[in-house]
């Protein structure tokens, strides 16, 4: 029999019918403990009150009328987005893959317009920019690639952390460099402060425009709004999604007067992008996590699970090595097979998610309580002793 849902995925056997906060609950009754929270999209935890408050009046108002017509929403989210970033103008779209489309069509149009033929863009293995053509492209892994040809082709793939290569590669026949702050399908691999800065140095050196890919780091991730500004560094065009909607499907694409230059009235367009329900959804998402009083709570609670995550490491060293990342975007790096340890944690009620590396990602909600930070390491900790039982 041919499933009705087309196989892609393999997926865990639980079905979700209800969340609160940072717990979901099965079908059976049982509760578990969501460290994913959808692969940092539900940046405020399952059913915050506020979101539901935004979502249920616009959904009583007005769902949908397109871009031919003005969007009060959508010009409030952006005119958010804007007053607490490096950008001048915002595109709207649904998710983290259609803003990669738009920033790679953005930068080789700056170029174009400018008469110069640079549509060359540098990106890193073992990046992840969604799995569109240009997205699978610019990742450049077989994984990602593998039957999908042709593939669109202009970009060039270096390894990550390689600065001999890139300063070798790096010319003025690029259009562009696009790379996350912090890997997050990657294996939770920052990029450190010092080679950001590098980075926009040898993209000024060169008039290369820096994309950044803040999907999964950005809205909070790692206690400031967007992971560049640790760095103190300003891109060019940056892609936004993932948490911005709270759980609600919404991406965007920031940029600079200047980079978006190219991008005049019918050179891009969405149906559903920056529709009423997502950006009433998002604008309030923006009140609440790019307060500065907020984010100074994801860093203390950050710290507070770091060093118990250390002390899980402490405790079980035959099994996992290092915590890597920031703020609430961690990762256990596993001794032992990381799709192990997240079996394990479904037998203990938390959530984890695997990435790249033999990495388990720990993404909770950004306003998870202590109480829960306590439990998640507590059920870790079980899910360990679980597995040292196992194979004993």
């Amino acid at each position: 029999m041919i499933a009705s849902i087309l196989p892609t995925y393999s997926r865990a056997p639980l079905t979700f019918t209800s969340g609160a906060g940072s717990w979901l609950t099965e079908a059976d009754g049982r509760r578990f403990l969501d460290l994913g929270a959808g692969i940092a999209v539900n940046a405020l935890g399952h059913a915050h009150p506020a979101l539901v408050e935004a979502l249920t009046e616009q959904a009583s108002a007005l769902w949908h009328v397109s871009n031919l017509y003005n969007i009060p929403t959508q010009q409030k989210l952006a005119d958010a987005l804007v007053d607490k970033t490096f950008a001048d103008t915002v595109f709207f779209t649904n998710s983290g893959t259609e803003a990669c489309e738009l920033a790679v069509k953005m930068a080789r149009k700056y170029w174009f317009e400018k008469g110069e033929d640079r549509t060359e863009i540098i990106t890193f293995n073992g990046s992840f920019h969604g799995r569109s053509s240009a997205g699978i492209a610019a990742a450049g892994s077989e994984k990602m690639t593998k039957g999908f040809g042709p593939l669109l082709p202009g970009f060039t793939h270096l390894d990550f952390g390689d600065h001999d290569a890139l300063t070798a590669a790096a010319s003025n026949k690029i259009a562009a460099i696009m790379v996350e702050p912090i890997q997050g399908e990657g294996g939770i691999r920052p990029l450190p402060d010092a080679c950001l800065k590098g980075l926009r140095d040898l993209c000024d050196t060169h008039g290369i425009l820096m994309i950044l890919d803040e999907v999964q780091c950005g809205m909070g991730r790692t206690g400031k709004l967007f992971a560049h500004e640790w760095a103190g560094v300003i891109p060019d065009i940056m892609m936004v999604a993932k948490g911005i909607g709270g759980g609600f499907p919404l991406g965007a694409v920031l940029a600079t007067e200047n980079a978006a230059s190219g991008m005049t009235a019918g050179t891009h367009g969405s149906t559903y992008g920056g529709n009423p329900l997502a950006c009433a959804v998002g604008a309030k998402v923006m009140d609440i996590v790019g307060d500065e009083a907020f984010l100074a709570e994801v860093n203390r609670k950050a710290g507070l699970f770091r060093q118990r995550l250390e002390g899980l490491i402490a405790a079980h060293p035959d099994l996992f090595e290092a915590v890597r990342g920031s703020g609430l975007m961690l990762g256990l790096k596993c001794k032992v097979a990381n799709t192990d340890v997240v079996q394990a944690g479904y037998a203990e009620g938390v959530l984890t998610v695997p990435a790249a590396d033999n990495v388990v990602r720990l993404l909770p909600a950004l306003n998870i309580p202590d109480e829960d930070i306590g439990a998640a390491v507590d059920r870790l900790d079980a899910a360990a002793h679980q597995m040292r039982r196992a194979n004993a």
